[in-house]
């Protein structure tokens, strides 16, 4: 047995002509656009509530001693300080690093600490499913941006990627300015 379709009585059609009668076309432009027009969706991946304003403060650099005395540069060079705290980063989301660097810098400087040592990672394990254009390293890229920051960069003296043996590029040894004591 075959699906027959109903027949359509006069009365359907007529019905499906009032319906019809009520469907307008919508305007047309005149001429379609040349190209089609793409919008960037644009979403951040991390919220920083304090951005450094490079205009008011001086950046730092990794590697960049020049605020400190011969002695002092010669001896962060060769990563003689003793490293009194340690931050290790590694599986932390960035809003989580971004949040413990803050909290151990400023914890360091309280307690007088005045050599730290955050470990970044250098970012080389990826997911072997990401395309070539995948950004590795985040952490180790935004941590010194982090240090720059208004609230960090007057706690700092300098900071350089230490010895291999510390971490070498996937670290950063950071010196801190003396705790001013009030008298």
């Amino acid at each position: 047995m075959k699906n027959q379709l109903p027949e359509i009585t006069p009365e359907d059609s007529e019905t499906w002509a009032a319906e019809l009668s009520k469907v307008h076309r919508l305007p047309q432009p005149e001429e379609p656009p040349s190209a089609p027009i793409y919008i960037e969706e644009v979403t951040p991946t991390i919220s920083y509530k304090n951005i450094p304003n490079i205009y008011q403060l001086s950046y730092l650099h990794v590697g960049d001693l020049s605020n400190m005395d011969g002695q002092t540069a010669r001896r962060m060079k060769r990563c003689e300080y003793k490293i009194e705290a340690t931050l290790d980063l590694h599986g932390k989301t960035e809003n989580l690093a971004y949040e413990s660097v803050f909290k151990f810098i400023k914890q360091s400087y309280l307690h007088n600490k005045r050599c730290v040592l955050i470990i970044t990672g250098k970012g080389q394990n990826h997911n072997p499913d990401d395309d070539i254009f995948t950004e590795k390293g985040k952490l180790k890229e935004r941590t010194p941006v982090w240090l720059n920051s208004e609230q960090l960069r007057p706690l700092i003296l300098g900071f350089i990627h230490p010895t291999p043996n510390l971490g070498g590029t996937g670290a950063l040894y950071i010196l801190l300015r003396r705790k001013k004591s009030v008298r």
